[in-house]
C-alpha cells in the first residue's frame, strides 16, 4: 500500500486539535462477527500467532465512534483541515517557527549526521516533526488497537486499508514486544513523533542512536525521515516551492496538483511566473485555498518527496514554509 494513501489527514494538526475526549470507545463484542473470526484464522495460519491471544485482544477492542465518524458519509475534500488559512493559524505560525528553531538548536549532532548519511536537507527533517507531532509533544491519545479493530470491521471508504493495517499492527507489537492494547496515536492509527502506520512504521522504523528503534524516539525519528526522503528521491540543491504572480481570486487557467506536474513552458504561457528562480522544466501547480482567494506556487520534484509522506498540497508546503524560516 502506498504510503500516501496510510498517512492520510494525520498530521499535527488533527493529532493537536482532535483529542478523543467527546466521545470515547464503548465497548463491543468483536468476536461475534464472521470476518472478525476469519481475521483471527488468517493471523494463526499465516502469521502463527496463538489463537487464544488473537481472541482475548479482540475481545479488549472497543468500538471507536469517533473515529469511525471520520471515514463514514461521503468524503468532501478540505473538509477536514478547512481553508489554508486556518491550517496555517494552527501549525505555520511563528510559535511554530520559534520552537522549530529551538529544536534544530537542541537536535544539531542528530539533524547534521543524519543530512550527511542520507544526503537530505536537515531543515525539512525539522519540517516534517513539526507538522506531524509538533516536534514530538503530540503523538496523540486515541488507543490504536480500538480505532483500527473499529476502522477494519465497521463499513468505511477504506475499510480494507485499515485491516491490513490491523494486521501490520499485531506484527509490529510482536516484534518490538510491546503491549498491543497499551499503544496511543492518531484517530487512524498512526504512530510516534512522524506518525508512522504499522505498515510504515515496520517499513521505515530506524534505530538511528544504537539503543534499538522506536517511533516515539525523537533521534529515530530524525533519521526515519532522512531515510524516507532518501528513500523516494531527494535532491539537495533542486527547488522545492516558489510562490508565482497570480493575484487573481480563483485560479481555473491550469489544472492543479501536486501529483501531476505540467511542463514548466506552457505554465509560463498561460501568464503564470514564478518570483524566484525555477529551472526545473516541468513543475506541480500548486493551490493553496483561502477563504477569498487562492494562492498558486510552483513545486518541483522535491516538493513531490514531501507529499509521498501524506498525499496534501496543504502538508508538503507547510513543511516547505517550516524550514524556509530555517534557513
Amino acid at each position: 500500500m502506498k504510503i500516501i494513501k496510510t498517512l492520510l489527514l494525520t498530521t499535527l494538526f488533527l493529532v493537536h486539535i482532535y483529542a478523543n475526549d467527546d466521545r470515547p470507545p464503548i465497548k463491543y463484542n468483536y468476536l461475534a462477527k464472521q470476518e472478525v473470526r476469519h481475521f483471527i484464522n488468517m493471523m494463526a495460519n499465516k502469521y502463527h500467532f496463538k489463537r487464544s491471544y488473537l481472541a482475548s485482544v479482540m475481545q479488549h477492542a472497543k468500538l471507536d465512534r469517533d473515529t469511525l465518524a471520520r471515514y463514514t458519509g461521503k468524503f468532501k475534500r478540505n473538509s477536514t483541515v478547512g481553508t489554508w488559512e486556518r491550517f496555517k493559524l494552527h501549525v505555520v505560525n511563528p510559535e511554530t517557527f520559534k520552537e522549530a528553531r529551538e529544536f534544530k538548536k537542541k537536535h544539531y549532532k542528530t539533524l547534521k549526521r543524519a543530512a550527511k548519511i542520507y544526503k537530505v536537507d536537515m531543515d525539512y527533517i525539522v519540517g516534517f516533526l513539526g507538522v506531524e507531532s509538533h516536534f514530538g509533544n503530540y503523538t496523540g491519545d486515541y488507543n490504536i488497537l480500538d480505532a483500527l479493530a473499529t476502522l477494519a470491521f465497521h463499513p468505511n471508504r477504506m475499510q480494507s486499508l485499515f485491516k491490513s493495517e490491523l494486521k501490520h499492527l499485531f506484527l509490529f507489537a510482536r516484534e518490538k514486544h510491546y503491549d498491543i492494547t497499551k499503544l496511543q496515536g492518531s484517530f487512524a492509527g498512526a504512530m510516534g513523533c512522524v506518525q508512522q502506520l504499522p505498515s510504515v512504521a515496520r517499513k521505515f522504523n530506524h534505530d538511528f542512536d544504537g539503543d534499538g528503534a522506536s517511533v516515539w524516539d525523537i533521534e529515530d525519528c530524525i533519521g526515519s525521515i532522512a531515510k524516507f526522503m532518501h528513500h523516494n528521491g531527494w535532491r539537495n540543491g533542486r527547488v522545492v516551492a516558489v510562490p508565482t504572480n497570480f493575484r487573481g481570486k480563483r485560479f481555473k487557467r491550469l489544472k492543479t496538483s501536486h501529483k501531476r506536474a505540467i511542463v514548466t513552458k506552457s505554465i509560463l504561457h498561460a501568464g503564470i511566473k514564478p518570483l524566484k528562480p525555477f529551472n526545473e522544466p516541468s513543475a506541480y501547480l500548486l493551490k493553496l485555498r483561502n477563504k477569498s482567494h487562492d494562492e498558486i506556487w510552483m513545486g518541483g520534484k522535491n516538493f513531490r518527496v514531501l507529499t509521498r509522506y501524506n498525499s496534501a498540497t496543504t502538508y508538503g508546503m507547510a513543511i516547505h514554509l517550516i524550514a524556509q524560516h530555517l534557513h
